[in-house]
């Protein structure tokens, strides 16, 4: 994304530099050093706390193991390098949100660096993001200020939560780059089972640092922005929105003081989502200011696997599950499907896995039916992709649609993945029409029955035969010479309402589809 406008000199052209830094809240039984539950947001305040997370003397932490394996496994999933020693930091600084008045993170010996997460950039081609660092560190307080701004209250119970910082690049250059960012890594966490990854309950808080350079007519930088953190940005809507407005704000601002990064600090801003806008917090702070030095109270991490009880990040990595970009490849190549449908169905991990139990149930029965000849493997080879078309319009266009009006996800749906397999079997087979099996897949999406038990109480047969929808079609045409006439005048709607008639003689046991085409035949003869 290059910025050129009309107010600034000739020839400028701005770019956009984006890096991110987000805190990811892992969803381990306990806290990051202590025994203490780690569902505190669910409990009243003050009341899943300790001596340990609340900093008391004499207190000794001990790592939660579970965290340190799911950091290593995420820092295998974003491509880090591993090393063979981590170790745990003090960070060193005040508010009131830090009981101990410093806090347990990582500096210079990370558990995980040089890695990469791709996306597709504003063009749609893939841009590998490069990932600075991973690191693991205790979450602080959650602080509450009342609407007089005179007080300040402050929930302990999220101190000591275990919360994994990745760091990227400054390798986004645009708003949308930096959303994709977000949203795919947010996926990728909940691929991985490690957080809960909700942004409006931050569990993935989202910190940006942006300004912009200023670029010659041949595309080599001339000069730099001060760099700006942007914070509070609690959506993907928001990221796009904060970055979009201050790629304006330091627009306008470098044309009118050209302020460079070489003689100006770095400054925090927070994104007001009500006002659209920026605010001015603080000047940020640098690393010396922390006073970092290594935690004396807990032991380094050992990666190696001579170590005794060392983290087994081989097992780890063995234990990783398929990811959002690996199975949204997959998807594509052996469904045949394209990029949007993929995205759509890998976006939800539930449904991509719905839509896989339907897959292999499928095969079951397809394989099954006595007019089907040859292997399993011969029977798919030959149907296979004709049946995944119609696991797909029927899956994401009518069921999804029957749980997206309701609210619901696919894991509240009462028709399972076999009932799904034998219904679409059905209609392959032709056995019912599609207007039959409209109606048949809303009382299963309502009772959760056998389509075949329902198909037996409703009588929902195949259909009407040919020669009674002939008949229906003479008939309804001698009945209404009214919508006829202005059928012929060009008053196409009509078609319609004729349409209606036929499918109310046939008791709605006909395809309104194929009516219509056999009315449109008759009276354009």
């Amino acid at each position: 994304m290059l910025i050129s406008y009309s107010l600034l000199p000739v020839n400028m052209t701005l770019k956009p530099i984006i890096g991110l830094e987000i805190h990811v809240q892992l969803k381990t039984k306990s806290k990051m050093f202590c025994g203490c539950d780690n569902t505190g947001e669910n409990q009243p305040p003050n009341t899943t706390v300790c001596p340990i997370c609340m900093g008391h003397p004499g207190v000794l932490p001990v790592a939660n193991r579970q965290a340190i394996e799911w950091s290593v496994m995420t820092a295998q999933a974003l491509n880090c390098e591993i090393p063979e020693f981590s170790k745990f930091d003090r960070k060193n600084y005040f508010y009131p949100d830090l009981p101990k008045g410093y806090q347990i993170s990582q500096y210079d010996q990370p558990i995980g660096v040089k890695g990469f997460l791709e996306i597709t950039d504003d063009k749609g081609e893939p841009k590998k993001i490069q990932i600075t660092r991973l690191h693991l560190e205790e979450d602080a307080a959650k602080n509450f200020h009342s609407a007089d701004g005179r007080h300040t209250f402050v929930d302990y119970n999220r101190a000591c939560t275990p919360l994994m910082e990745i760091v990227s690049e400054p390798d986004m250059n645009s708003p949308k780059e930096a959303k994709k960012f977000v949203q795919e890594l947010r996926l990728m966490m909940k691929y991985l089972n490690v957080s809960e990854a909700d942004m409006e309950k931050g569990h993935l808080r989202c910190d940006a640092n942006i300004n912009l350079w200023e670029l010659d007519d041949k595309g080599e930088k001339i000069a730099a922005t001060p760099i700006v953190e942007v914070k509070n940005m609690n959506s993907f809507k928001s990221v796009e929105r904060a970055m979009e407005y201050e790629i304006k704000r330091q627009t306008r601002e470098y044309q009118r003081t050209k302020k460079t990064i070489k003689d100006h600090p770095k400054t925090t801003r927070g994104w007001n989502d009500d006002k659209g806008v920026t605010e001015q917090q603080r000047t940020k702070e640098e690393a010396h200011d922390y006073r970092y030095f290594p935690e004396p109270d807990l032991p380094p991490l050992n990666f190696s696997p001579k170590a005794p009880n060392a983290i087994d990040i081989i097992k780890i990595k063995a234990d990783t599950v398929e990811l959002p970009a690996a199975r949204r490849e997959r998807f594509i190549k052996e469904y045949q499907i394209d990029k949007a449908v993929a995205k759509q169905l890998v976006e939800d991990k539930k449904l991509a896995e719905y839509f896989e139990e339907v897959d292999s149930e499928l095969r079951e029965w397809l394989t099954a039916l006595p007019e089907m000849e040859g292997t399993r493997e011969e029977i798919w080879a030959k149907h296979g992709l004709k049946v995944t078309k119609l696991v797909i319009n029927w899956l994401i266009n009518k069921l999804m649609s029957y749980l997206n009006n309701d609210n619901l996800d696919i894991t509240a749906c009462k028709i399972t993945p076999e009932n799904f397999a034998e219904f679409i079997t059905i209609i392959y087979q032709k056995k019912i029409n599609s207007t039959i099996a409209q109606k048949l897949l809303e009382i299963m999406y309502q009772t959760g029955k056998d389509p075949s038990a329902i198909i037996d109480e409703q009588d929902l047969t195949g259909g009407t035969d040919q020669i009674d929808i002939n008949k229906f079609i003479e008939t309804t045409i001698a009945e209404n010479p009214d919508a006829i006439a202005n059928y012929k005048k060009g008053k196409t709607n009509s078609i319609m309402y004729l349409v209606g008639q036929v499918m109310k003689k046939a008791h709605g046991k006909a395809d309104a589809g194929e009516v219509k085409k056999l009315l449109e035949n008759k009276l354009t003869r």
